[in-house]
Formats: structure tokens, C-alpha cells, sequence
């Protein structure tokens, strides 16, 4: 019984300590579906700003968005429709399809997926000790 119940806790904490990726939640996602073709450049969704806002099931379930970054066909069309994107970004819940320098602002060329968290990268790197040039002899 003990053995069982130690062997668990350190399963736990093993779980707890060991470095974890990025997950959506807190990520940004980049969609590149058409973007590229279309000569734009891709979407940047900031997942995270969207996650502290609202509730999973607003944009899941209730807009219809795939749990998979790329899982829906996104047009430019369907938005203005006011599918998708377009639910709340048509000029009265938050800014409308105009300003398209708003979501198409990532890297020509970066793949549809879920990108490294937004917070990771505002933390600085590990100090490095800069390393000792080879004076040139005079």
C-alpha cells in the first residue's frame, strides 16, 4: 500500500518538474492555409489573448472552430459572411476585415501550426558568458 501510494507521488511530481512544450492555450497560431497562394501573408491568431477573454466553447463549439490549428477551410469570404473570424469581427465586437495588417502579420512562408507561447518569448534568454576572442598579435 505504501509502495503503491510513493510510487504515484513520484509519478506526480515527476510530471510536474519535467520541462513541458507550449500549449495552445497559450500560444499563438499561425494560418497559412491560402494565405500564401493568395499572396498575403499568414494569420497570426493570438490564441492566448482570444483564451483569457472567453470560454473554449465560445469559438469551439459555438463558431465552429476545429480543435486543430488548420482544421477549418477559413476564407476571406466566409469572415465577411460573418462565419468564423467574422462571428465578432465585423466592425461593432472588434475591428472588421479592413484592417488586414491586423491578423496577416506573420512570416511569408511560416506552416499553418501552433507557434511558441507569446509570454516564452517576452522572458529573456539564459545569461551566456561571452567567450574570450583571440587577441591579434600586433
Amino acid at each position: 500500500m505504501f509502495r503503491s501510494a510513493l510510487i504515484g507521488l513520484l509519478g506526480v511530481v515527476a510530471v510536474l518538474i519535467m520541462p513541458q512544450s507550449a500549449k495552445a492555450e497559450y500560444a499563438d497560431v499561425v494560418i497559412n492555409n491560402y494565405s500564401d497562394a493568395a499572396g498575403m501573408r499568414p494569420v497570426v491568431f493570438p490564441h492566448w489573448y482570444h483564451r483569457i477573454r472567453f470560454r473554449c466553447k465560445v469559438c469551439h463549439a459555438d463558431l465552429g472552430f476545429e480543435f486543430k490549428a488548420g482544421g477549418n477551410k477559413i476564407t476571406m469570404a466566409k469572415i465577411i459572411d460573418g462565419q468564423f473570424c467574422g462571428a465578432c469581427h465585423n466592425g461593432e465586437i472588434s475591428w472588421s476585415v479592413e484592417n488586414c495588417g491586423m491578423c496577416h502579420s506573420g512570416v511569408t512562408g511560416t506552416p499553418t501550426s501552433i507557434h511558441g507561447s507569446t509570454v516564452q518569448r517576452l522572458v529573456a534568454p539564459t545569461y551566456k558568458a561571452l567567450e574570450d576572442k583571440p587577441q591579434a598579435q600586433k
